[in-house]
C-alpha cells in the first residue's frame, strides 16, 4: 500500500506543477524564488513519509517535512503535507467506508502528540507570514490535540478548516470538479481545480502574508479573469487570459499558495478514491 499511495503523491505533485496556476510555481513560469525541479524534488522526497504505513499523522508530516528540507531550502510543501498526511492515514483504514469518512475517523483520532510533531513541523518549514497566534501558537508546546488546534485557526487559515470540516472543500469543491472531468488529462483537471479555490475564497496565503484588501483584490480579479477565460473564443486566448494574470501576481510577489495546496489534495483524494474502487487511476 505505502508504494502505491507514495507513487499517486508524486503523480498529482507532478500534475500540479505542470498546471497553469496563476500566480503559483509551474512548469510554464517559475517565481517567488523557486523553482519547478524544487517542487519535484520535494515530492520525492516527501512521498515516502507521507505514504509510511502505520505511521501516525503528525509523524508523517514531521518526517516529510525533514526529508523535504533535506533536499531543499525553503518551503516548497508545508500546506500539501499537512493535507495529505490525513489523507494517506485514511487510505490504510478497511475500504468498505468511503475515503471521506474514513478520514473523518482519522481526524476524530488525532492525538497531542500528532499536533507536537505537527508545531515542529511547522517551525522548521517557517511559512511566510506565520506569525504569532493568541492561542496554541506552534512556537511553544502542543496542549491539546492537533484537531482542537486547527480548528481555533480555521477562520484565518484554509488549511486548518479541512481538519476542523472534514475536508469540506476539498471533496465538494477539488474533488466534485475532478469527478465531472473524467476525461480530461491530469493537468486540465489540476488547472480547473485551481480555478475553482482561487475563486472561491480569498486565498489564506495571500491573506496571511499580504492582508484582507490584497486578499479580497485578487479574489475579485481571479472572478474577472475567470470570467474572460470561460467567454474567450480560443484555447490560445484562454490560455493567453491566465498568463498576464500570471505575470501580474508574480510581479507583485502575490502567491495564493494555499488555492494549489488545496488542489494537489484534491486530486491526491480522488485518486486514492479511484484506486480503492478498483478504477485505473490518472496519472500524470
Amino acid at each position: 500500500m505505502s508504494a502505491a499511495v507514495a507513487e499517486l503523491f508524486m503523480a498529482v505533485c507532478r500534475a500540479e506543477v505542470m498546471a497553469l496556476k496563476p500566480g503559483n510555481v509551474h512548469v510554464h513560469a517559475a517565481g517567488h524564488g523557486m523553482t519547478v525541479e524544487d517542487f519535484l524534488r520535494s515530492a520525492e522526497a516527501a512521498a515516502p513519509e507521507i505514504a509510511r504505513s502505520g505511521t501516525p499523522v503528525g509523524e508523517r508530516i514531521l518526517r516529510a517535512v525533514r526529508a523535504t528540507r533535506s533536499v531543499v531550502d525553503c518551503n516548497t510543501n508545508l500546506g500539501i503535507l499537512l493535507l495529505c498526511a490525513p489523507l494517506a492515514r485514511a487510505a490504510e483504514l478497511p475500504a468498505a467506508r468511503p475515503l471521506r469518512d474514513r478520514l473523518s475517523t482519522v481526524l476524530a483520532a488525532l492525538t497531542v502528540e500528532d499536533a507536537e510533531a505537527a508545531f515542529e513541523a511547522i517551525r522548521l518549514a517557517s511559512p511566510g507570514g506565520l506569525g504569532r497566534a493568541a492561542e496554541h501558537d506552534v512556537a511553544g508546546p502542543a496542549t491539546v490535540d492537533l484537531r482542537v488546534v486547527m480548528t481555533a485557526a480555521r477562520s484565518r487559515d484554509r488549511i486548518a478548516a479541512q481538519y476542523a470540516d472534514g475536508y469540506r472543500d476539498v471533496f465538494d469543491i477539488g474533488v466534485a470538479r475532478v469527478r465531472s472531468m473524467a476525461d480530461s488529462d491530469a493537468v486540465t483537471m489540476a488547472e480547473a481545480v485551481y480555478l475553482d479555490f482561487l475563486t472561491a475564497f480569498p486565498d489564506s496565503h495571500i491573506l496571511r502574508k499580504h492582508g484582507e484588501e490584497v486578499a479580497a483584490s485578487v479574489l475579485a480579479e481571479a472572478r474577472e479573469v475567470r470570467g474572460r477565460v470561460a467567454a474567450a473564443s480560443s484555447a490560445v486566448l484562454r490560455r493567453e487570459h491566465l498568463f498576464v494574470f500570471d505575470a501580474r501576481l508574480k510581479w507583485q510577489g502575490i502567491n495564493p499558495g494555499t488555492s494549489a495546496d488545496l488542489t494537489v489534495a484534491s486530486l491526491f483524494a480522488h485518486w486514492l478514491e479511484g484506486r480503492q474502487a478498483g478504477r485505473k487511476g490518472t496519472q500524470a
